[in-house]
């Protein structure tokens, strides 16, 4: 797995912009694969409709880009956090009208899109954000949007990239949408055979996600009863928790008034629990 190392300062620094440029800079850029991943490309081949709107966040140099602009798609937005590549990517695009490219925060963008491919960005990302992630990708597919692309299914001792299993993304992505396809990828590069996932999810338009803040967590103890009790709230569906234990994650028929909430939290007064709002 060594064309994905990228790592080349402490993880435990804060993976911002400034890191991500860094990694440009200095080319330490192992997952970059030059071309287009396969499984992406396969998929991009089955989708009849040229003119859905598409959006690659965390793009990088971005070969899917470039191969759905030369398959006829005429809706393509990219966004990245790094100045590098999306310099590289505005120069190389300058006179395609058919593409917008995003110097920015993909957890800041705004917009409503058919199709999200994923390839590469959820393992950039620190394993916090994950609720975050369920989150922002509910809010900009349109009603019967598709998030599709590839996850890792293996751990690493470090990252980025971070790792995953399976399981654990069905429980994260459970009720928000409906799974359509997570199955090992038949057709990945050699170094990453049978270490990803290719997935195919539709967007449930028939539920609320909304993403909390929530102090006094201390332990998974902890973590695992608060769970279980605000499961048992009628109308909720899902309830996930960030692993810092910052953000709550709450999937529902309906919204869930905040009090309703903080009542069935309030057995420990240090438990406090804040809307974010989109």
């Amino acid at each position: 797995m060594e064309d994905i190392k990228c790592c080349v300062v402490s993880c435990d620094k804060p993976l911002d912009a400034s890191y991500w440029e860094s990694q440009y800079e200095a080319k330490t850029t192992g997952w970059d694969l030059g071309k287009v991943s396969p499984p992406i490309q396969t998929y991009v081949d089955t989708i009849a409709d040229k003119n859905c709107s598409i959006l690659i966040p965390g793009c990088g140099n971005s070969y899917e880009a470039e191969y759905l602009l030369e398959q006829g798609f005429t809706n393509l937005t990219v966004i990245d956090i790094a100045a590098t590549p999306v310099a590289v990517l505005r120069e190389k695009f300058k006179n395609n009208p058919n593409i917008q490219i995003i110097l920015g925060d993909f957890f800041e963008h705004k917009g409503n899109y058919d199709l999200v491919l994923e390839q590469t960005f959820f393992c950039a990302l620190p394993p916090t954000m994950r609720q975050k992630y369920v989150w922002k990708m509910h809010q900009l597919l349109a009603d019967e949007g598709i998030l599709a692309g590839l996850l890792f299914n293996r751990m690493f001792e470090s990252g980025p990239p971070f790792g995953g299993s399976k399981e654990e993304y069905e429980l994260l992505f459970t009720a928000a949408f409906d799974f359509l396809k997570m199955d090992v990828s038949e057709n990945s590069i050699a170094p990453r055979a049978n270490s990803e996932l290719f997935f195919e999810l539709k967007k449930n338009n028939q539920v609320v996600v909304n993403l909390y803040e929530f102090e006094g967590i201390t332990c998974n103890g902890c973590m695992e009863t608060i769970t279980k009790k605000l499961t048992k709230i009628d109308g909720v569906l899902n309830v996930s928790i960030s692993s810092n234990f910052a953000e709550l994650l709450i999937v529902s028929k309906n919204e869930i008034a905040i009090e309703v909430l903080q009542d069935v939290i309030s057995y420990d007064e240090k438990y406090k629990i804040k809307k974010i709002n989109p």
